[in-house]
This record gives structure tokens, sequence and C-alpha cells, in this order.
């Protein structure tokens, strides 16, 4: 008997009041965007940015992920279902039914950025790559809470493994022990963070804009295609297939990183923001003695 396998079986409520009820993943969501306002907060400071404008960065963070991911789970994993009677379409709007998805957020979040970059970007001395290039930072630590969010709802786990620190999840009927993929992408997205977070911190002025994201990119969804391969298939359809629908979307982003890598070091722009001198100069000193009044 392998006593180190974890028997799994927390309830995903923290508590109720009537009809409410406080998941753990709820909270861990909001607790990612609480952290990501901090960090990106001490970015701006740093960089002379207005803080004024974080605000509106966290309205449009968290419309784009919420319903970029919605729609991607609804468009990628179950498009018969959401489109193919009213009644599947209208849950389309109840997100607390369940169903999420990651690549839709990350798409969504891009065109958010881009909108935000354009609206304040040029009269705040940043464009579209700086603010994603910091942004990826505080992402990468809120993707940890989210899956372990995940690892509460008892969800998205793997397939059978016989490794000292397989999980049971008894609340889904499980006997035997899974992979507990749900700690893998999260200590991964964890452990990005951090180097990302230093290298900004002790790096900022040695790198390229663009390489932040660069790597993040390439890391996250390179290493969820490839835990992917120990994950069970998340619909039907992906049963039978040689690269499930995490895959074959993490294909295309792991590529972007890498065209966000070549403009990085083709470009050569400063990852910190830059801001133009204003206000008139001063006048050179000379050395012409002044007039006797």
């Amino acid at each position: 008997m392998n006593y180190l396998v974890v028997h799994w079986n927390v309830d995903p409520v923290i508590l109720h009041l009537g009809s409410f009820e406080l998941r753990w993943y709820s909270l861990l969501f909001v607790s990612g965007f609480i952290l990501g306002w901090y960090i990106m907060k001490s970015f701006f400071v740093r960089e002379k940015i207005s803080t004024d404008l974080l605000d509106p960065m966290l309205y449009m963070l968290l419309l784009c992920t919420i319903v970029g991911a919605r729609l991607g789970h609804c468009i990628f994993y179950q498009p018969d279902y959401y489109f193919g009677s009213w009644a599947g379409f209208w849950e389309i709007f109840m997100p607390w039914k369940g169903g999420l998805a990651s690549h839709g957020g990350t798409i969504a979040l891009i065109l958010g950025i881009w909108w935000y970059a354009r609206k304040y970007g040029p009269k705040n001395d940043f464009d579209f790559v700086w603010v994603i290039d910091h942004l990826v930072i505080p992402v990468s630590f809120a993707a940890c809470f989210i899956r372990l969010g995940n690892l509460f709802n008892s969800e998205i786990y793997g397939g059978p493994t016989d490794l000292p620190w397989g999980f049971v999840f008894e609340r889904n009927g499980e006997t035997s022990a899974c992979h507990p993929t749900q700690l893998y992408e999260a200590g991964t997205y964890l452990l990005l963070g951090c180097f990302l977070m230093w290298l900004y911190w002790k790096k900022l002025d040695s790198v390229y804009r663009g390489t932040f994201v660069g790597i993040f990119m390439i890391v996250c969804f390179g290493s969820r295609f490839l835990i992917e391969f120990i994950k069970n298939d998340q619909v039907d359809f992906e049963a039978g297939m040689l690269l499930n629908m995490g895959q074959i979307l993490s294909i295309p982003f792991v590529l972007l990183g890498i065209g966000f890598l070549v403009y990085a070091y083709t470009k050569k722009l400063p990852a910190r923001a830059v801001h133009p001198e204003s206000g008139p100069k001063a006048k050179p000193e000379t050395h012409f003695a002044r007039p006797l009044k």
C-alpha cells in the first residue's frame, strides 16, 4: 500500500449563506486578480506610469477573462450543445454552471490589451507589447491560483498513476490514484511567475520589450501541451484523437511566443517604459560676466 497517496475529498464550497455559496474556486479566482493589481501597481510606480490607469485595466481584464474563457469553452469544446438548442444557448450566459477555457480567455485578453494600449498608450508612453509584456507576470500567478481552484473542484485531473504523489479524487467516485495535473500546472505557473518577476526586478534594463511575454507563451502553453498527454479527456469527441483540443489550441500560442522573442531581438526596444523629456529646456550657462545695474 502506498501511504503517500492523497485521498482528496475536500468540499469545493467554503460556506453557505442561504442560497449563496462561497467556493474555493471563486475565492482563488478573485485573489489572482487582487494580487495582479498590486503587482502591476509596483510596475507602474517603478516606470512612472500613472496608477490611475490601473482600474480600467482591472475592469478590462475581468470582463475579457470571464467572457473569453466562457465563449472559448462553448465554441472549442461543446459547440453542439451550446449552439444546438435554445436551452443550451442560454446557458452560455451562465458561467457559474461550469465550463471555462483558458485558451479562450487568452484570446480575449490579447484583444482587450490591444484596445487598452490603443486608448491609453499614446498619451502615457507605452504600447501594446509593453502592456502584455508586463501583464504576463501577474497572469502567471493568477493561472496558478485558478489551477488550485480546479483542484478544490476535483476537476481537470489526469489518468491513473502509481507514482507516490497520486490523488484519489473520492468526490468523483475514483478508487485509484490519478495524476494531480492541476498541481503540475499550478507548480509550473508559480515557478514561471517567480522567474519572470526576478527577471523584471533584476534585469529590466538589459532585456528587450517582448522578452517576458515570449518566455511566458512558450513555457505556459508548452507545459500545457505536454501535461495534456496524461490528462483525462475533457469532452467525448477527444477520445481517440492524436492530440486533444487543449494541445491543438496550445500550439499557436507557443509559436506566438517564439514570434515575440524574434520581435524582441530584432527591434531591440527597451523593456522599460521610455518617457520623452518634457518642459522647457534650461538655458545653458555662460562664462560672460553679468552687467552691473
